[in-house]
């Protein structure tokens, strides 16, 4: 299967990306791939076996799904793994460098939506974080 990869840099030190990517309190401000989109909720169980869910919604009320998942591994401020409600498997990374902090993600895709759909779609969200990192 093939895997898909996203990445971003963001120049905050590591420890802030990592806040801002696991708080629900800054979730909601960048989880959704488009304009016509929005993450009205999210709850975070940052620990071995918790859960995450952040509901997507498109801003018309048309559509909303919960994406969902469980932590099955954690190196605070380095890297998480999670299997996604859909079974898939996801791994963020955090690397720190002189000047800043790259995000990785690497996901198995779901076999409804093209690879580039996806690739671009959480390219999106990726994008969405550091818009709203580098402005707060």
């Amino acid at each position: 299967m093939n895997e898909i990869t996203v990445t971003t840099f963001v120049q905050v030190p590591r420890s802030k990306a990592w806040e801002y990517w696991t708080s629900p309190t800054h979730i909601i401000h960048w989880h959704f791939a488009s304009a016509d989109w929005h993450c009205p909720t999210a709850t975070n169980q940052l620990a071995l076996g918790g859960e995450f869910h952040y509901i997507m919604s498109a801003k018309d009320g048309s559509f909303s799904f919960d994406f969902w998942g469980t932590y099955t591994k954690i190196e605070t401020e380095k890297s998480i793994e999670i299997l996604l409600g859909d079974g898939r498997k996801m791994t963020v990374q955090f690397e720190e460098t002189t000047d800043g902090t790259i995000i990785t993600e690497i996901f198995e895709p779901e076999k409804i939506n093209s690879l580039e759909l996806q690739k671009a779609g959480w390219q999106a969200i990726v994008d969405n974080f550091k818009k709203y990192i580098s402005t707060n």
